[in-house]
């Protein structure tokens, strides 16, 4: 039986660095508009938000001219006394370890939590989830899969059914024990998708925290419509919850 741990000093880990080839933009997706700000604006705010976080470091491109002018608040997110920013590199694992690096700085014993820039609408009450139910071997927030899932054979025909469940869509955040985490980066591997698979790749057994479907990845631009409706529906709970 695992016992939940309360992985303090915690900090947040938000890699930035990449282009978004596949949303067919003119800029990386993460500066794209989401009803009037960027994803990123909206992202860090949640994130600074979550009261337990030390900060928040930031991984973006070398010479990135988006970064700058971004602001929260009448502030600029690049001066932001709770931000660091960090030079990324060319892969996630290189700018998920730049950030790491910065956290272990300031923190040896620090908790990392990572998390895509391009998920605007995690809820606050999903990463205090993860916190709660996290165990000495870190965890991620995933939903279990509710389709029926297909095997394909290299024809592109149906080799078997999976029994679904048994599997989980990964989301972020993930949370892993930053040196631990930075360790298991620096290794290099194609087969590393997430922070999950990098420490799994070392026999860890993280647990996976059930989170909102909502809380998804802008990957294609028909995921912006689809956030569009999910960030009114949050506003329209919100306003429920506030008049109760």
């Amino acid at each position: 039986m695992t016992t939940s741990v309360k992985p303090f000093p915690l900090y947040a880990v938000v890699p930035a660095a990449g282009v978004g080839a596949r949303m067919g933009a003119s800029l990386p997706k993460q500066y794209l508009t989401l009803e009037g700000r960027t994803l990123a604006e909206h992202t860090l705010q949640r994130l600074l938000a979550f009261a337990p976080l030390s900060g928040v470091v930031v991984a973006v491109a070398e010479g990135d001219p988006w970064w700058p002018r971004l602001s929260l608040n009448g502030m600029s997110l690049h001066d932001h006394p709770r931000i660091r920013t960090v030079t990324g590199g060319a892969s996630r694992a290189e700018s998920v370890r730049a950030g790491l690096q910065a956290v272990l700085e300031q923190a040896p014993d620090a908790w990392a939590l990572v998390h895509d820039m391009a998920r605007p609408l995690v809820r606050l009450s999903d990463i205090q989830k993860l916190l709660d139910g996290v165990a000495e071997q870190g965890g991620i927030l995933a939903c279990p899969v509710v389709d029926t899932i297909k095997r394909a054979d290299p024809g592109q025909c149906i080799d078997a059914t999976v029994d679904r469940n048994l599997i989980w869509r990964a989301l972020t955040p993930q949370l892993f024990p930053a040196a631990a985490l930075a360790e298991a980066l620096a290794v290099p591997d194609d087969a590393i998708t997430d922070e999950a698979s990098a420490m799994e790749a070392r026999g860890w057994r993280p647990r996976l925290v059930a989170g909102n479907a909502d809380n998804i990845k802008i990957t294609v631009p028909e995921d912006l419509p689809l956030a569009r409706f999910y960030l009114r529906r949050q506003g329209q709970e919100a306003g429920l919850e506030e008049s109760s």
